[in-house]
């Protein structure tokens, strides 16, 4: 896989966390709950914030498993490597096509908790146990970039969450109330899984 056919991997794996991290599961709780809690701005953005790092961290514990996953099949499967991780992206891609509504545990926000760390705890633990596994597949693609490429997507992964959890949280915070993202929410698996086959179909047939 050339350098600029990589990225592209990363500019997607980018659209397709930062698209992830705009669920509404994946701010609309740490809103709730911060006003509930009567937090202010910055405090509710910061426990945003560090949820979100757990989030990425369980995934990229994921991606490295499926990385070493990769390295101990590649040798077996030869030049046929490029087509097994293309067809499986797509194929994960279908997945998410016909499975149609999106899975996510999601909680009562506006619940008042006896205390902040009780908050805050249930929302990092709610948000860490639900990792972003439409990315998983973008590691396998840029097995062949190394440790360097595996930091790369990591970034990618940790900077489209962070962006996207941040943003929407604020904006909220803001006054936007949900900035009508729940269409969003209903067609979410639908464009995973169509951007998921497109790159799957790319990485078995443009391979150089």
């Amino acid at each position: 896989m050339n350098t600029t056919f990589f990225a592209s991997v990363a500019a997607t794996g980018f659209a397709v966390a930062f698209l992830h991290a705009a669920l509404p599961t994946h701010w609309l709780p740490f809103v709730l709950v911060g006003r509930a809690q009567k937090w202010t701005t910055g405090r509710t953005l910061g426990v945003t914030l560090l949820a979100g790092l757990g989030h990425v961290g369980l995934t990229i514990v994921l991606g490295l498993a499926v990385v070493a996953a990769g390295l101990v099949a590649q040798p077996h499967v030869g030049g046929y490597f490029h087509w097994i991780v293309g067809g499986l992206m797509a194929a994960i891609g279908v997945f998410y096509l016909v499975r149609g509504r999106h899975k996510h545990a999601t909680m009562d926000g506006a619940r008042k908790f006896a205390s902040d760390k009780a908050a805050i705890t249930a929302l990092v633990v709610l948000l860490t146990l639900s990792p972003c596994e439409a990315f998983l597949p973008y590691y396998l693609a840029g097995m062949e970039h190394g440790v360097i490429g595996f930091v790369i997507l990591s970034a990618v992964l940790m900077a489209a969450t962070a962006a996207g959890m941040l943003v929407f949280t604020g904006l909220s915070l803001a006054g936007f109330n949900r900035l009508g993202l729940e269409r969003l929410e209903q067609y979410e698996e639908i464009i995973l899984g169509v951007a998921l086959i497109v790159i799957g179909a790319a990485v078995a047939f443009l391979k150089t």
